[in-house]
């Protein structure tokens, strides 16, 4: 399956970029907010950018994703465990 956007040029003029910096700006968005709704493993959503793990690991900081998303509970019980 492909998804197609247009994206109007005023806009990549806005953001300052260049259609294939903000093509992967976007792919990185989408796979990082399917990983952060749980619909996607963090390997499935590297593997769908066509991204090695570790580093769609790497730059979800960039999306404002946390790489760890445990509440207070969890975090505790993890520590316990460990």
């Amino acid at each position: 399956m492909q998804i197609v956007v247009d994206v109007p040029t005023h806009y990549l003029d806005a953001m300052h970029r260049a259609p294939d910096d903000f093509a992967l700006e976007a792919k990185l968005a989408m796979a990082a907010k399917l990983f952060e709704m749980k619909r996607l493993s963090s390997g499935m959503a590297a593997q769908l950018i066509g991204m090695d793990r570790v580093s769609f690991l790497a730059q979800l900081h960039r999306c404002g994703v946390p790489l760890i998303d445990l509440s207070v509970d969890e975090l505790a019980s993890d520590v316990d465990h460990a």
